[in-house]
């Protein structure tokens, strides 16, 4: 494991001198304990329990298995977890035991966390990015980024449902919906939808079913179902986290990231889950730029940013709109210079976007079954195509699977047109996008809504977003970041960070201290509807 992230916040230098105290509070005050008590709780207020004897790993693994039985599998049935993971408690013991002897590996020593169910874990879970085609298949060994969250200390609980195949399948797909999982329910308005694809991990992080969980990304993946589940949601720079053993859709474009309760959180996770894989190149580019995520938790962050905001990605929502309007507010009165602007070019790489998915899923999904699952009845796109049309009635009841037969039409990635494709995103998401807009205006970062509120599930018409900021970053490969900005009769929107590549740092400090000014986070009370005649709050 490559600990130097661990090394930049102080916590190498602990463990070696035999502290069990490794996680100084955040500059800010820390957030008050939720209705959960506890499980509403963060890393910092876990590991000063632990820290303290008042609380134990194994404890607090237990109460979330609890939990999880009780508000996910029962109660109002959110569906967000995929899978238990067998060994939980027996993990949450040794880092008990490690702790007794003064051997604490970092701040998420002892944190129960849950991955999405296409990140390998090489052990008695199965993964299966939602498709029954894999179900009970076990990865042959950890993906890179759940080697790096178990050396932190990490407790892995569970995996969460997902949009199957992280929502490339279907052109008529139903968010939060697999095959294997059934429908993942938002828990802020039981009837409406999470986004997707990290559908479950958004859900169980907003109920309070884990301390962590992480996502993944193509475009949108994170931070959507992160600003419609009330949570922060990071999708760090292409190459920061490795991408090795992830069911993936595109490696131009795939990411896995932290989703937590708080910008604090979700800095440590990211700083756990960083580091060179010699099993992925890109990860090559990023050796070195990661920041120091835990300086970032300061106050005084926004002071002095030119911050760009990103008007083409306003319009969508009138009542969204005014809940942005007052963040916007928000980012002046703790001395953010804001600039309005429109990020370039942005209608001209939609098509040449979804070309370059279909080409590079073809490919990378044959890549990760042979590797990490070589023993699966599947071994390609075709076989998984041939399978859903045998189990058409478990796996085709509500949408079809556009995207996979579009995806193996296509040739290998020498073809002319998938090159032609990847150039031009990479020219007018990069060159003659993020980069020109933030150049010609000397921006520190650039803000928009992440998206509209969450939308009624529909199995007739499938989804339908209100709106989206994820391409820009997504196509670009760039960090962003998106925090609780309010809500919207009841329903949490996010505003969203953008940066250059790498900038994960500076977005870091500009949304810590946005979210400490605001604190809009409210824990959610799994109303079966929202009750559009009455604001936020009302009884």
């Amino acid at each position: 494991m490559d600990r130097r992230e661990f090394v930049r916040i102080g916590v190498a230098a602990g463990a070696m001198a035999g502290s069990n105290r490794i996680l100084a509070a955040p500059a800010a005050a820390a957030s008050k304990l939720g209705p959960g008590g506890i499980l509403d709780a963060g890393v910092w207020e876990q590991q000063q329990m632990m820290e303290a004897g008042k609380l134990t790993s194994h404890s607090l693994t237990s109460q979330y298995l609890a939990r999880i039985k009780t508000i996910d599998k029962s109660g109002p049935r959110l569906n967000a977890i995929i899978e238990i993971n067998p060994e939980a408690l027996k993990i949450a013991l040794e880092m008990d035991r490690e702790r007794n002897l003064k051997r604490v590996r970092g701040p998420l020593h002892g944190i129960p966390v849950l991955l999405k169910d296409n990140i390998a874990t090489g052990d008695r879970m199965s993964t299966t990015a939602g498709s029954l085609a894999l179900n009970g298949v076990r990865a042959a060994r950890d993906a890179h980024v759940a080697a790096q969250l178990r050396a932190a200390g990490a407790v892995i609980i569970g995996k969460t449902n997902l949009s199957e195949w992280a929502n490339m399948r279907s052109t008529h797909s139903v968010s939060g919906w697999s095959g294997r999982g059934g429908l993942t329910l938002n828990p802020y308005s039981l009837d409406r939808n999470c986004s997707g694809s990290s559908s479950g991990s958004g859900a169980a992080i907003a109920a309070g079913l884990a301390t962590l969980a992480v996502g993944t990304e193509t475009d949108g993946s994170i931070v959507s179902p992160a600003s419609i589940c009330g949570v922060v949601g990071i999708k760090p720079t292409l190459g920061l986290v490795s991408r090795s053993g992830i069911i993936p859709i595109a490696h131009s474009q795939d990411t896995a990231g932290p989703m937590a309760r708080s910008v604090a959180d979700a800095a440590l996770m990211l700083a756990a889950m960083t580091g060179v894989d010699a099993s992925d190149p890109v990860t090559r580019e990023g050796a070195g730029k990661a920041g120091d995520y835990r300086a970032a938790l300061e106050k005084g962050g926004l002071q002095g940013k030119r911050i760009g905001v990103a008007r083409n990605f306003f319009g969508s929502n009138d009542e969204l709109d005014a809940v942005i309007e007052k963040a916007l507010l928000d980012l002046k009165a703790q001395g953010a210079i804001l600039v309005d602007t429109e990020v370039p070019n942005i209608s001209k790489y939609g098509d040449s976007e979804t070309e370059v998915l279909l080409y590079e899923f073809k490919a990378d999904l044959a890549a990760y079954l042979k590797e990490y699952a070589p023993h699966a009845p599947v071994a390609n796109m075709a076989d998984v195509i041939a399978f859903n049309q045998k189990h058409h009635q478990q796996e085709l009841p509500y949408f079809g699977q556009e995207y996979l037969e579009r995806a193996q039409a296509k040739g290998d990635l020498d073809t002319p047109a998938y090159r032609d494709a990847l150039a031009n995103n990479q020219r007018y998401a990069r060159a003659e996008g993020i980069d020109q807009v933030m150049r010609e205006h000397r921006l520190d970062a650039l803000v928009a809504p992440t998206g509209g509120p969450a939308w009624l599930t529909d199995f007739i018409n499938g989804d339908h977003f209100g709106g989206s900021f994820s391409s820009p970053a997504a196509v670009a490969g760039y960090p962003h970041i998106t925090v609780p900005a309010g809500y919207v009769h009841g329903l949490p929107v996010g505003l969203s960070f953008v940066g250059a590549a790498y900038s994960e740092a500076m977005l870091i400090r500009m949304a810590y201290s946005y979210e400490q000014a605001t604190l809009h986070r409210r824990a959610p009370q799994f109303p079966a509807s929202v009750n559009i005649g009455k604001a936020w709050g009302q009884v």
